[in-house]
């Protein structure tokens, strides 16, 4: 059972702040150096990676949405945002 969603988007972002804090915590730690220059393509990289999936998962699912709906081309019950009959 699934308490949520799958986010495959945020699981990227989050492994990629993941992946600065392990490289800014070992040039604090003094195993290696890490120049500004470096964390500039993993940070935008991976934020862009994050995005793309993000895309293709809200694509995914809007299609699967829309292919599971037995009413695609009928018109709601109300647009008023009530369900009173009048």
């Amino acid at each position: 059972m699934l308490l949520h969603e799958f986010r495959p988007g945020r699981l990227i972002a989050g492994a990629t702040a993941l992946a600065l804090s392990v490289m800014y915590a070992g040039d604090a730690s003094g195993a290696w150096t890490t120049p500004w220059y470096e964390v500039v393509p993993v940070l935008f990289g991976g934020l862009g990676v994050a995005a793309l999936a993000t895309w293709i998962a809200y694509r995914v699912r809007r299609r699967s949405a829309r292919m599971a709906s037995s009413e695609k081309y009928a018109a709601p019950a109300s647009t008023s945002g009530s369900q009173d009959i009048r």
